[in-house]
């Protein structure tokens, strides 16, 4: 029985879920919980309530799984097996797979929440019903942060480095603001959630929420609003041209709460048309989630899956 079950844990700073669907019906949800991450407490503390979650769950299906698959906030560098990349910053350097694997007695596959995100989106979600065939999907997450996911026949693309689909940390505006990653002017610095709410600030001397710009906007009373969604649009259409350049991918997928944004879907559509290499035209569909903030945990559980395909 237990074979036939897909597990996946979504590792994350603040909560830790876990998921368990049926491998020959992916919409058969055996099972979800969470717990607390408490990763104040440290990275070995992080691995025990890992082992708890799983404990938990198992002695709830009565079944112990053999593999499990993980959604990380970071990656694992493929050349030194340690984690880097982690805004749970504890992580970074450690050699996360193999302490999983031992303290859980499991095999175990690790791939980043974007990627993870972008598979679960692939296999069970938006893609699905636009084109259920697509060979290349592109997921972008931008919210409080910028990223990407890369799928290339149902498989995430981890890459040489571990950092395949990696998008939040291009830089897209040359002399821009500082980043933690060393670079200044990345993506994520232009189009995430805060940095546009940044913008509006330096630009109206308020502090307003995303949604709230968008309002001012879309309501033609505030210039600072409209200044700001336009610099969100631009930077967007420039941005994802340059994926489609790359990769013309059959499916994107925007997740994260900027990813809400209707306007994207329409004028931001406009303004990949001025910078793509296609004399114009885009035919790319692109599409918001089906699967909410279930896509980490379920795209963790598909790891293993996907191997098979």
């Amino acid at each position: 029985m237990k074979q036939d079950y897909l597990w996946g844990i979504d590792l994350g700073g603040t909560k830790i879920e876990c998921a368990v669907i049926q491998a020959h019906d992916l919409t058969q949800v055996i099972a979800r919980e969470r717990i607390d991450t408490e990763a104040s407490k440290g990275y070995e503390h992080i691995i025990s309530q890992v082992a708890r979650l799983v404990s938990r769950v198992s002695d709830q299906l009565a079944v112990t799984p053999t593999r499990i698959g993980f959604a990380t906030p970071g990656v694992l560098n493929p050349a030194t097996q340690t984690m880097k990349n982690c805004n749970t910053t504890s992580m970074n350097g450690r050699p996360m797979a193999a302490d999983l694997a031992k303290a859980l007695g499991v095999e175990v596959r690790l791939a980043n929440d974007a990627n993870c995100f972008a598979l679960a989106e692939t296999l069970m979600g938006a893609v699905q019903e636009v084109n259920p065939n697509a060979e290349v999907v592109f997921g972008i997450i931008m919210g409080t942060g910028v990223g990407g996911g890369l799928v290339v026949h149902g498989q995430v693309i981890n890459g040489l480095h571990g950092i395949g689909g990696e998008w939040g940390h291009n830089i897209l505006e040359e002399g821009g603001k500082p980043c933690y990653c060393g670079k200044s002017g990345c993506l994520e610095h232009v189009i995430s959630g805060p940095a546009l709410e940044e913008y509006y600030e330096a630009e109206s001397g308020q502090k307003l929420r995303m949604q709230q710009i968008l309002q001012g906007h879309l309501a033609g009373t505030d210039a600072a609003a409209t200044a700001t969604i336009e610099r969100m649009l631009e930077n967007f259409g420039r941005a994802v041209s340059t994926l489609i350049n790359v990769l013309d991918p059959q499916v994107i997928v925007i997740g994260g709460g900027v990813g809400n944004i209707d306007l994207l879907y329409k004028e931001g559509i406009e303004r990949i048309k001025k910078y793509i290499f296609n004399s114009g035209e885009v035919l790319t569909p692109i599409v918001k989630p089906k699967l909410g903030d279930s896509a980490g945990v379920f795209g963790a559980a598909l790891l293993f899956a996907a191997s098979q395909r």
